[in-house]
């Protein structure tokens, strides 16, 4: 921030330790016509959330909201994870929440967030190391609920929503390689507005389905494609995967994910499971 401020002081502001005023500020100038960048930790998004209803939403106001710290943060303890904001997000009326897999994603996103009259715009995103060495790529945009598939499978599909997307990357790899599963993998880019075209092939062409998200199972980005199953009538076996409901400790990012059953020993133990059961069925119903 010092250094954006010193680059562009008539650009950028640094409003202290005051979400809900950062959050209504942003408002202020959105309404003036300029289009504001409001760059919040997650976990502290939560103390200006009626402003993002009453002072942004409701308005439908250009407003980017760039949410620093989304998932599992580590030693911070439990007032800093932030797994609670795919689901306090999406709830709210006009806004879009989405979350990039990588860096090159995340500067399309912005790139996207910023294009001509998109109303409420969040990108979520990661603390710690990215995943691309190479990530300074022409800014491509990215259309507003557009999912894409990662990888071609016929077993399963996992869809997942934003970093978490790289770990399935690799378990993907070792289901082919030590299970011979061949898995679809689908990063799904928005929870709001979901891709309801892709969903609708993955329905059709799935009968065994797992989300990922590194946010809480519980109105997150999992229970939206239930929602999405329950309302087009698909009958399918969904596991979701997620932060479960109770307030997760201290500890390191690798260790935490590996008590909610995110690393990937716990993602493939699940693909292999569903499986196998699947098999026991078939073999029950012969």
């Amino acid at each position: 921030m010092n250094i954006m401020m010193e680059k562009m002081p008539d650009r950028a502001f640094d409003v202290g330790i005051a979400e809900q005023h950062a959050v209504t500020y942003s408002a202020g100038l959105a309404k003036e016509g300029m289009l504001p960048f409001c760059n919040i930790y997650s976990s502290f998004m939560q103390r200006g959330y009626d402003q993002v209803i009453h002072d942004v939403a409701i308005q439908n106001l250009n407003v980017v909201f760039c949410l620093d710290r989304g998932g599992l943060v580590g030693e911070d303890g439990a007032t800093h994870h932030g797994v609670f904001d795919l689901a306090y997000m999406r709830i709210i009326p006009n806004m879009i929440v989405s979350s990039p897999m990588n860096e090159e994603e995340l500067r399309n996103l912005m790139y996207s967030a910023q294009l001509q009259d998109k109303g409420p715009f969040t990108i979520r995103y990661p603390r710690g190391n990215g995943v691309m060495t190479d990530w300074r790529k022409p800014f491509k945009e990215i259309e507003t609920g557009k999912g894409r598939l990662l990888r071609n499978g016929k077993d399963l599909a996992i869809l997942t929503i934003g970093h978490i997307g790289n770990t399935v990357v690799k378990v993907c790899n070792q289901l082919d390689e030590n299970e011979h599963i061949s898995v679809a993998h689908y990063d799904m880019r928005f929870v709001k507005p979901l891709d309801e075209k892709l969903l609708h092939s993955i329905f059709k062409t799935f009968q065994n389905i797992i989300t990922v998200e590194d946010g809480v199972l519980k109105g997150g980005f999992g229970s939206a494609v239930l929602e999405f199953m329950s309302d087009n009538s698909y009958n399918a076996n969904v596991k979701r995967l997620g932060i479960p409901d109770k307030f997760i400790e201290h500890g390191t990012v690798r260790q935490l994910l590996k008590e909610c059953g995110l690393d990937t020993d716990g993602i493939y133990n699940v693909a292999v499971q569903m499986l196998s059961e699947k098999k026991k069925e078939e073999i029950i119903y012969k």
